[in-house]
């Protein structure tokens, strides 16, 4: 009985020692097959020099032997870093260097919503996969559908990166106009703005909202020497889908704006927004993207807007094969 009692004790030890290591490893991989990640993306974690906090991102480093390319895709307004992304797989495909960073998650809470935090979240995410990745820094691209499309204007207004190229679809511009918008269509994103602009009592922040929308902050002009900004949009959007074109139009203009540029047929004129806006017809013969009509296309330099036959949505594969051309 005692020699019983013996073993039990013994045995009991050994697991006491083994077990734990097994079961918690001193760095876990975290995968999540079940929203269409790779096992070939790790999730990492980066602590913000501002606060702190620490976000996540999937990951992926090239395997190449030479520098690659950096792919940098921002999540939805309601997603985080775990949000499914065409783009990642597309990436891992060409073996190019992939991050998904989280920049504070779902646009719902003051740090959220392209706050200098969230911002800087995402420089510090472009940081890590520079210095863990084979990054050729010349080719780093930025690119975002929806509130990933918002995230990619702001990031063309106040990165400290170079980056070469800037791809934002169906992209939010004016937190201001958005609100009313979905007030209008009874749509829970209002509740999403308020929350993140410290709105009181169900009355906009009308101040903290302008601070937090791109199309009311200073243009880097600077920039457009050497890095390129294109704008998606579909033309049916604010019908069957919640961003109104209007968001893609008005930032292009104000861009050009910015630039101080005279010729008017750069611009998108009031004539032709109203014509897409009633019609959602061609203005013109632009070709195609993918399989889409272009239903309008304005470029002025390395500033490109693209008007398509589609609705609130990325044309995944022509998006990613057009960001890495030259």
């Amino acid at each position: 009985m005692n020699k019983c009692i013996l073993s039990i004790v013994v045995l009991a030890i050994i697991l006491s020692v083994y077990e734990p290591v097994k079961a918690f490893p001193e760095k876990p991989i975290e995968t999540t097959s079940k929203n269409g990640w790779s096992e070939e993306f790790d999730v990492v974690e980066i602590a913000s020099h501002s606060d702190g906090y620490v976000h996540k991102a999937y990951f992926y480093p090239s395997k190449s032997k030479t520098p690659k390319p950096l792919v940098v895709s921002l999540h939805t307004w309601s997603g985080d870093y775990r949000q499914s992304d065409p783009i990642a797989n597309l990436s891992l495909a060409k073996d190019l260097n992939y991050i998904h960073p989280d920049f504070r998650g779902p646009n719902r809470t003051k740090n959220a919503c392209c706050s200098c935090l969230a911002l800087k979240d995402i420089d510090e995410t472009i940081t890590y996969a520079i210095e863990n990745g084979n990054v050729d820094k010349d080719k780093i691209y930025v690119i975002g559908e929806s509130g990933g499309g918002y995230a990619t204007l702001s990031c063309f207004m106040k990165s400290k990166h170079a980056i070469k190229k800037f791809s934002a679809w169906v992209p939010i511009s004016n937190l201001v106009a958005w609100y009313s918008e979905n007030i209008i269509r009874n749509e829970s994103y209002a509740d999403d703005i308020l929350g993140c602009t410290q709105s009181e009592n169900g009355v906009l922040n009308e101040q903290v909202a302008r601070e937090k929308s791109p199309l009311f902050w200073e243009t880097p002009v600077e920039k457009l020497a050497n890095t390129e900004l294109h704008i998606h949009a579909g033309v049916y959007d604010g019908l069957q889908g919640s961003v109104p074109i209007t968001h893609s139009i008005n930032f292009y203009n104000k861009v050009l704006s910015d630039l101080g540029v005279q010729d008017e047929s750069r611009y998108v004129s009031d004539k032709e927004k109203l014509h897409l806006l009633e019609h959602r017809s061609s203005l013109g013969e632009f070709g195609m993207i993918g399989d889409r009509d272009v239903f309008l296309q304005k470029r002025y330099g390395n500033l490109k807007l693209v008007i398509f036959k589609g609705r609130h949505e990325m044309l995944s594969e022509y998006a990613f094969y057009e960001l890495l051309k030259d």
